[in-house]
């Protein structure tokens, strides 16, 4: 057993702290609870930094920055989060179920991915060891909590909540460094708190199909390289978000994206590449990217799960936010990845003739592929969901355009002045998402 899988199992049984905290929390006053719940990893995080500077137990939590600081900073970061958490549960709504799920999901997850690893150093592998362990210990840690405080939980939220518990972990583990755990951990706490609190109807079978389906399109998206280990692990975090949250049909406009989006990097690259224009990593789009795309339709599908109870407004007004906001999310991706290897583009602002690359630049050629994406998703849209309509879809594409263009007027102004292309992507689609429901409002397709 290598020094990393022994830490990790060490750092685990500290996670497993957690079942400590709801007998403490059913046990006390709600006083007395907001003190002692965290207590067990408040005494954790004090020995850590004030007591264990060597010997064996050192040793055995020690990261390599620890050794050289003579303080084991990792596992009191590791504590104090899992301690901040804990008060959340007794002193707020963090439901605890959530509370030692998040904790074990991650702890455990990492020994699961850390001892594949020693086996096979593969990321992908790895990967898949964090999220297998960290979705079974999540789902272990809900029903232990729930057991001990006599709450019934039912299962398919609780494999909902893991998954994407153990989805996030692995996103932010594959972008962050391990000693960003206690950053990782509250994160994936936050995220299940506000999972936990939505009106959530969860089906099993669409759970399972869910993973199944997103797990399988991720892989091949690596595989055929259109996607990076962390932009497939977003793609199938947020596949896994509208499908449950939303339903098929949202999927479907999401994976079209994806898939036309990512085939239209390899559109003629090593020409791209020549002009200097093409994505990095042979086209492979990274979660910065995917994330920047998705971000609004995520906001969308969230909202969308939580109206009218929550938000006071009609759910279909953020189906067409979303619909607008993949629609020009595909405009502006076939727009740049088919137009730019076509010569003389102009800038939006001027028209004047620029160098092929230019932020802000568009070809005729590319408008027409762009204009083509928004009526691809338009189309589906129409197709998946009854409420769209053929006015509807005239509102999808609407949105498209102006996502399109707003994205093309910031890069002529102020990308890589303000704004680096991935925040030129997300006003651009935050814009299509805004305008598509306006406009569904305008032409009386929703009722406010």
């Amino acid at each position: 057993m290598t020094s990393t899988v022994r830490r990790a199992g060490a750092f685990a049984l500290v996670g497993t702290l957690s079942l400590a905290v709801p007998p403490i929390a059913s046990m006390t006053s709600r006083a007395l609870a907001t003190v002692a719940a965290p207590g067990p990893f408040l005494l954790v995080a004090a020995l850590a930094l004030y007591v264990v500077d060597e010997g064996p137990i050192f040793e055995l939590f020690a990261r390599p920055g620890d050794r050289r600081d003579g303080r084991l900073y990792g596992l009191a970061g590791f504590a104090l989060a899992a301690a901040a958490l804990a008060l959340l549960s007794v002193r707020f709504s963090l439901p605890l179920p959530v509370f030692v799920g998040t904790v074990l999901l991650l702890s455990w997850g990492n020994l699961g991915g850390h001892l594949v690893r020693s086996l096979r150093d593969e990321p992908i592998l790895a990967t898949a060891g964090f999220v297998v362990a960290g979705f079974f210990a999540g789902s272990a840690g809900q029903y232990a909590a729930a057991l001990l405080t006599e709450t019934a939980l039912e299962w398919p939220e609780v494999a909902f909540l893991a998954a994407s518990g153990a989805l996030l972990g692995a996103l932010l583990r594959a972008v962050l460094f391990e000693r960003d755990d206690p950053l990782v951990m509250v994160s994936i706490g936050l995220l299940l708190w506000l999972f936990a609190d939505l009106p959530l109807e969860v089906d099993p079978t669409g759970v399972a199909v869910a993973l199944a389906v997103t797990v399988l399109l991720g892989y091949l998206a690596y595989a055929l390289e259109t996607a990076s280990l962390p932009g497939m692990i977003t793609g199938v975090f947020l596949g896994l978000q509208t499908i449950v949250l939303g339903d098929f049909g949202w999927f479907l406009l999401l994976v079209t994206f994806f898939g036309v989006g990512g085939l239209s990097t390899k559109f003629r690259y090593e020409e791209k590449e020549q002009r200097g224009i093409a994505e990095e990593n042979d086209g492979a789009r990274g979660s910065g990217n995917v994330l920047a795309n998705s971000l609004v339709g995520l906001f969308a599908v969230l909202a969308y799960s939580a109206s009218p109870t929550l938000t006071q407004l009609t759910a279909d007004l953020f189906l067409f936010a979303f619909a607008g906001s993949i629609a020009a999310a595909m405009s502006d991706t076939l727009s740049s990845e088919i137009g730019g290897v076509f010569d003389n583009p102009r800038l939006i602002t001027t028209f004047e003739r620029v160098e092929p690359g230019t932020d802000g630049a568009v070809t005729w050629q590319g408008e027409v592929a762009g204009l083509a994406g928004a009526f691809l998703i338009a189309g589906i849209a129409v197709g998946a969901f009854d409420s769209i309509g053929a006015l509807g879809a005239g509102v999808v594409v609407f949105g498209g355009i102006v996502g399109m263009t707003v994205d093309s007027l910031l890069g002529a102004t102020v990308e890589g002045l303000f704004l680096e292309n991935e925040g030129v992507n997300f006003f651009a689609t935050l814009a299509a998402g805004i305008a598509a429901g306006i406009a569904a409002v305008g032409v009386g397709l929703i009722a406010l």
